[in-house]
Protein backbone atom coordinates (compact mmCIF):
# COMPACT_ATOMS: atom_id res chain seq x y z
CA UNK A 1 0.00 0.00 0.00
CA UNK A 2 1.13 3.31 -0.98
CA UNK A 3 -0.14 7.11 -0.56
CA UNK A 4 2.03 8.23 -3.32
CA UNK A 5 0.61 10.26 -5.80
CA UNK A 6 0.47 12.05 -9.40
CA UNK A 7 -1.74 14.36 -10.61
CA UNK A 8 -1.72 14.11 -14.24
CA UNK A 9 -2.24 17.64 -15.67
CA UNK A 10 0.47 17.61 -18.68
CA UNK A 11 1.05 15.48 -21.66
CA UNK A 12 4.30 14.20 -20.12
CA UNK A 13 2.67 12.80 -17.22
CA UNK A 14 0.08 11.85 -19.15
CA UNK A 15 2.62 9.52 -20.83
CA UNK A 16 4.09 8.38 -17.67
CA UNK A 17 0.33 7.26 -16.44
CA UNK A 18 -0.28 5.36 -19.74
CA UNK A 19 2.78 3.96 -19.65
CA UNK A 20 3.01 2.81 -15.52
CA UNK A 21 -0.94 1.73 -15.94
CA UNK A 22 -0.42 -0.28 -19.17
CA UNK A 23 2.36 -2.11 -17.57
CA UNK A 24 0.40 -3.28 -14.21
CA UNK A 25 -1.65 -6.71 -13.94
CA UNK A 26 -4.00 -4.91 -11.04
CA UNK A 27 -5.42 -1.15 -11.43
CA UNK A 28 -7.16 -0.16 -8.50
CA UNK A 29 -10.37 2.04 -9.75
CA UNK A 30 -12.20 4.69 -7.92
CA UNK A 31 -14.03 8.03 -9.17
CA UNK A 32 -15.36 11.22 -6.96
CA UNK A 33 -18.43 12.61 -8.34
CA UNK A 34 -20.94 14.81 -7.14
CA UNK A 35 -24.40 13.39 -6.92
CA UNK A 36 -26.01 15.56 -4.28
CA UNK A 37 -25.91 19.31 -6.00
CA UNK A 38 -26.89 17.78 -10.00
CA UNK A 39 -29.02 16.29 -11.39
CA UNK A 40 -27.30 13.80 -13.32
CA UNK A 41 -23.91 12.83 -11.19
CA UNK A 42 -21.03 14.99 -12.31
CA UNK A 43 -17.66 13.35 -12.69
CA UNK A 44 -14.81 15.32 -10.71
CA UNK A 45 -11.92 12.86 -10.64
CA UNK A 46 -11.11 9.62 -11.71
CA UNK A 47 -8.48 7.81 -9.89
CA UNK A 48 -6.20 4.88 -10.68
CA UNK A 49 -3.51 2.82 -8.24
CA UNK A 50 -1.00 0.76 -9.05
CA UNK A 51 0.83 -1.06 -6.68
CA UNK A 52 3.45 1.68 -6.89
CA UNK A 53 1.59 5.11 -7.00
CA UNK A 54 -2.11 6.31 -7.58
CA UNK A 55 -2.42 8.72 -10.92
CA UNK A 56 -5.19 11.45 -10.11
CA UNK A 57 -7.09 12.22 -13.66
CA UNK A 58 -9.18 15.80 -13.82
CA UNK A 59 -12.00 15.07 -16.11
CA UNK A 60 -13.03 18.81 -15.89
CA UNK A 61 -9.76 19.22 -17.75
CA UNK A 62 -10.85 19.11 -21.31
CA UNK A 63 -7.10 19.97 -22.77
CA UNK A 64 -6.11 16.31 -22.13
CA UNK A 65 -6.85 13.53 -23.40
CA UNK A 66 -7.56 10.17 -21.16
CA UNK A 67 -9.30 8.26 -24.15
CA UNK A 68 -6.21 5.28 -23.48
CA UNK A 69 -7.89 4.51 -20.44
CA UNK A 70 -10.31 2.78 -22.35
CA UNK A 71 -8.12 0.07 -23.77
CA UNK A 72 -6.94 -0.81 -20.02
CA UNK A 73 -10.68 -0.74 -19.05
CA UNK A 74 -11.42 -3.18 -21.69
CA UNK A 75 -8.77 -4.99 -21.01
CA UNK A 76 -9.10 -9.08 -20.46
CA UNK A 77 -5.58 -9.13 -18.99
CA UNK A 78 -5.45 -6.58 -16.69
CA UNK A 79 -7.53 -6.87 -13.41
CA UNK A 80 -10.06 -3.62 -12.35
CA UNK A 81 -10.27 -3.59 -8.81
CA UNK A 82 -13.33 -1.37 -7.47
CA UNK A 83 -15.12 -1.33 -4.35
CA UNK A 84 -19.11 -0.93 -4.93
CA UNK A 85 -17.91 0.08 -8.52
CA UNK A 86 -21.03 0.18 -9.83
CA UNK A 87 -22.00 4.02 -10.39
CA UNK A 88 -17.97 4.59 -10.87
CA UNK A 89 -18.57 2.36 -13.79
CA UNK A 90 -21.91 3.85 -15.06
CA UNK A 91 -20.50 7.45 -15.64
CA UNK A 92 -17.41 6.46 -16.94
CA UNK A 93 -19.42 4.55 -19.58
CA UNK A 94 -22.08 7.62 -19.92
CA UNK A 95 -19.48 10.25 -20.15
CA UNK A 96 -16.01 8.10 -21.97
CA UNK A 97 -18.06 5.11 -24.05
CA UNK A 98 -15.30 2.72 -21.90
CA UNK A 99 -16.51 -1.08 -21.33
CA UNK A 100 -15.38 -3.11 -18.94
CA UNK A 101 -13.99 -6.27 -18.56
CA UNK A 102 -11.92 -8.52 -15.77
CA UNK A 103 -13.56 -6.20 -12.91
CA UNK A 104 -12.71 -7.55 -9.00
CA UNK A 105 -15.18 -5.91 -6.69
CA UNK A 106 -14.38 -5.83 -3.33
CA UNK A 107 -17.56 -4.83 -1.97
CA UNK A 108 -19.28 -7.86 -3.84
CA UNK A 109 -16.29 -10.41 -3.12
CA UNK A 110 -16.60 -9.43 0.99
CA UNK A 111 -20.77 -9.69 1.17
CA UNK A 112 -19.76 -13.15 -0.72
CA UNK A 113 -17.46 -13.94 1.92
CA UNK A 114 -19.82 -13.33 4.21
CA UNK A 115 -19.03 -9.79 5.87
CA UNK A 116 -22.01 -7.80 6.80
CA UNK A 117 -20.63 -4.40 7.21
CA UNK A 118 -19.87 -4.00 3.30
CA UNK A 119 -18.62 -0.23 3.63
CA UNK A 120 -14.77 -0.09 2.24
CA UNK A 121 -13.05 1.42 5.78
CA UNK A 122 -15.16 -1.85 7.32
CA UNK A 123 -13.53 -4.31 4.67
CA UNK A 124 -10.00 -2.71 5.11
CA UNK A 125 -10.35 -2.76 8.74
CA UNK A 126 -11.76 -6.92 8.91
CA UNK A 127 -8.94 -8.09 5.65
CA UNK A 128 -6.12 -5.68 6.48
CA UNK A 129 -6.18 -4.70 10.32
CA UNK A 130 -6.22 -1.31 9.20
CA UNK A 131 -8.32 1.85 10.15
CA UNK A 132 -8.84 4.32 7.32
CA UNK A 133 -10.20 7.33 9.26
CA UNK A 134 -11.70 8.64 6.37
CA UNK A 135 -13.83 12.39 6.86
CA UNK A 136 -17.40 11.01 5.84
CA UNK A 137 -18.07 14.89 5.04
CA UNK A 138 -15.49 15.05 2.07
CA UNK A 139 -17.77 12.57 0.22
CA UNK A 140 -19.86 15.19 -0.30
CA UNK A 141 -17.39 18.25 -0.84
CA UNK A 142 -17.21 19.96 -3.73
CA UNK A 143 -14.79 17.50 -5.69
CA UNK A 144 -15.21 20.12 -8.80
CA UNK A 145 -13.22 23.08 -6.99
CA UNK A 146 -9.78 23.37 -8.69
CA UNK A 147 -7.60 23.49 -6.69
CA UNK A 148 -8.37 20.46 -4.33
CA UNK A 149 -7.20 20.61 -0.98
CA UNK A 150 -4.67 18.36 0.75
CA UNK A 151 -7.06 16.77 2.85
CA UNK A 152 -9.93 16.18 -0.54
CA UNK A 153 -6.92 14.53 -2.43
CA UNK A 154 -5.47 12.28 0.77
CA UNK A 155 -9.20 11.07 0.92
CA UNK A 156 -9.32 10.14 -2.80
CA UNK A 157 -5.72 8.40 -2.40
CA UNK A 158 -6.53 6.36 0.33
CA UNK A 159 -9.64 4.99 -1.76
CA UNK A 160 -7.34 3.06 -4.20
CA UNK A 161 -4.47 2.51 -1.74
CA UNK A 162 -5.64 -0.08 -0.38
CA UNK A 163 -7.69 -2.39 -2.79
CA UNK A 164 -4.76 -4.53 -4.58
CA UNK A 165 -4.11 -5.67 -1.46
CA UNK A 166 -7.76 -6.37 -0.44
CA UNK A 167 -7.50 -7.78 -3.85
CA UNK A 168 -5.20 -10.24 -3.34
CA UNK A 169 -6.29 -11.19 0.27
CA UNK A 170 -9.85 -12.00 -1.00
CA UNK A 171 -9.05 -13.92 -4.54
CA UNK A 172 -7.51 -16.89 -2.26
CA UNK A 173 -10.35 -17.31 -0.57
CA UNK A 174 -13.32 -16.92 -2.59
CA UNK A 175 -11.05 -19.75 -4.69
CA UNK A 176 -10.55 -21.59 -1.42
CA UNK A 177 -14.57 -22.31 -0.81
CA UNK A 178 -15.62 -23.06 -4.02
CA UNK A 179 -17.26 -19.33 -5.19
CA UNK A 180 -15.31 -18.54 -8.41
CA UNK A 181 -18.65 -19.01 -9.72
CA UNK A 182 -20.40 -16.56 -7.86
CA UNK A 183 -18.17 -13.79 -7.76
CA UNK A 184 -17.91 -14.29 -11.63
CA UNK A 185 -21.77 -13.19 -11.94
CA UNK A 186 -21.72 -10.62 -9.43
CA UNK A 187 -18.61 -9.05 -11.01
CA UNK A 188 -20.30 -9.17 -14.55
CA UNK A 189 -23.23 -7.29 -13.30
CA UNK A 190 -20.58 -4.76 -12.14
CA UNK A 191 -19.16 -4.62 -15.63
CA UNK A 192 -22.25 -4.66 -17.61
CA UNK A 193 -23.89 -1.60 -15.50
CA UNK A 194 -25.22 1.26 -17.96
CA UNK A 195 -26.29 4.71 -17.29
CA UNK A 196 -29.78 5.51 -16.76
CA UNK A 197 -31.09 9.42 -16.50
CA UNK A 198 -33.65 9.81 -13.73
CA UNK A 199 -37.50 9.46 -14.83
CA UNK A 200 -40.54 11.52 -13.25
CA UNK A 201 -42.26 9.37 -10.82
CA UNK A 202 -45.30 10.90 -9.63
CA UNK A 203 -46.15 8.20 -7.03
CA UNK A 204 -43.30 10.35 -5.16
CA UNK A 205 -45.45 12.95 -4.36
CA UNK A 206 -47.24 10.90 -1.65
CA UNK A 207 -43.68 10.92 0.25
CA UNK A 208 -43.96 15.09 0.87
CA UNK A 209 -45.19 15.22 4.59
CA UNK A 210 -48.56 17.33 4.53
CA UNK A 211 -49.42 15.65 1.43
CA UNK A 212 -52.09 13.57 2.75
CA UNK A 213 -53.65 16.81 3.91
CA UNK A 214 -54.40 18.41 0.66
CA UNK A 215 -57.54 19.49 -1.12
CA UNK A 216 -57.72 17.97 -4.43
CA UNK A 217 -57.13 21.49 -6.15
CA UNK A 218 -53.85 22.20 -3.80
CA UNK A 219 -52.77 18.76 -5.38
CA UNK A 220 -53.45 19.62 -8.56
CA UNK A 221 -51.32 22.43 -8.17
CA UNK A 222 -48.10 20.59 -6.40
CA UNK A 223 -48.17 17.86 -9.01
CA UNK A 224 -47.54 20.40 -11.77
CA UNK A 225 -45.07 22.15 -9.62
CA UNK A 226 -43.65 18.87 -8.81
CA UNK A 227 -43.22 18.05 -12.82
CA UNK A 228 -41.94 21.64 -13.32
CA UNK A 229 -39.01 21.65 -11.18
CA UNK A 230 -38.24 18.20 -12.06
CA UNK A 231 -38.10 19.68 -15.81
CA UNK A 232 -36.38 22.25 -14.34
CA UNK A 233 -33.67 20.39 -12.83
CA UNK A 234 -33.24 18.22 -15.51
CA UNK A 235 -32.78 20.82 -18.40
CA UNK A 236 -29.93 23.00 -16.01
CA UNK A 237 -28.37 19.51 -14.46
CA UNK A 238 -29.51 21.30 -10.99
CA UNK A 239 -30.81 19.48 -8.23
CA UNK A 240 -33.81 19.20 -7.90
CA UNK A 241 -33.98 20.93 -3.75
CA UNK A 242 -31.56 23.62 -4.78
CA UNK A 243 -34.35 25.12 -7.39
CA UNK A 244 -37.28 24.69 -4.65
CA UNK A 245 -37.44 22.63 -1.48
CA UNK A 246 -40.79 20.18 -1.22
CA UNK A 247 -41.68 22.70 1.18
CA UNK A 248 -41.52 25.48 -0.98
CA UNK A 249 -43.73 23.60 -3.52
CA UNK A 250 -46.13 22.70 -0.82
CA UNK A 251 -46.68 26.03 0.46
CA UNK A 252 -47.09 27.81 -3.10
CA UNK A 253 -49.79 25.00 -3.67
CA UNK A 254 -51.72 25.83 -0.65
CA UNK A 255 -51.79 29.13 -0.65
CA UNK A 256 -52.14 29.09 -5.15
CA UNK A 257 -50.63 32.75 -5.24
CA UNK A 258 -50.95 35.32 -7.82
CA UNK A 259 -48.05 36.92 -8.02
CA UNK A 260 -44.30 37.45 -7.08
CA UNK A 261 -44.25 39.23 -4.29
CA UNK A 262 -47.16 36.41 -2.86
CA UNK A 263 -44.51 34.13 -3.76
CA UNK A 264 -42.06 35.97 -1.24
CA UNK A 265 -44.65 36.61 1.60
CA UNK A 266 -46.50 33.69 2.47
CA UNK A 267 -44.22 31.05 0.63
CA UNK A 268 -40.78 32.02 2.21
CA UNK A 269 -39.15 32.28 -1.20
CA UNK A 270 -36.00 34.42 -0.88
CA UNK A 271 -35.99 38.02 -3.12
CA UNK A 272 -34.06 36.05 -5.97
CA UNK A 273 -35.59 32.59 -6.06
CA UNK A 274 -39.03 34.84 -6.07
CA UNK A 275 -37.76 37.30 -8.94
CA UNK A 276 -35.77 34.26 -11.10
CA UNK A 277 -38.67 31.55 -10.64
CA UNK A 278 -41.98 33.08 -10.07
CA UNK A 279 -42.69 34.19 -13.59
CA UNK A 280 -42.52 30.13 -14.39
CA UNK A 281 -43.97 29.50 -11.07
CA UNK A 282 -46.84 31.71 -12.09
CA UNK A 283 -47.25 30.73 -15.74
CA UNK A 284 -47.30 26.66 -14.45
CA UNK A 285 -49.99 28.07 -12.01
CA UNK A 286 -51.56 29.57 -14.75
CA UNK A 287 -51.84 26.70 -17.04
CA UNK A 288 -53.05 24.54 -14.87
CA UNK A 289 -56.14 27.04 -13.97
CA UNK A 290 -56.95 27.37 -17.39
CA UNK A 291 -57.04 23.62 -17.98
CA UNK A 292 -59.37 23.42 -14.58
Amino acid sequence: MTNSWIWVDNPLKRKQASEDISGAHEVAIDTEYDSLRYFRDKLCLIQLGIEERTYLFDPLNRMLDFTFLGKIFKSSAQIKILHAGDNDVRILKRDYGFEFRNVFDTQRAASLLGSELLALSTVIEAYLGVSLNKAKRLQRSRWENRPLTEEQIDYAVRDTSFLIELYRKMKPEIISRGLEGQAKKAFAAISSARWSEKAFDERSLRGIRGYQDLEDVQRGRLKALYRWRFEKARVTNTARFMILSDQNLLDIARSGVKSVRTLEKLCELTNQKAELLGPEILEVLEDLSEEG
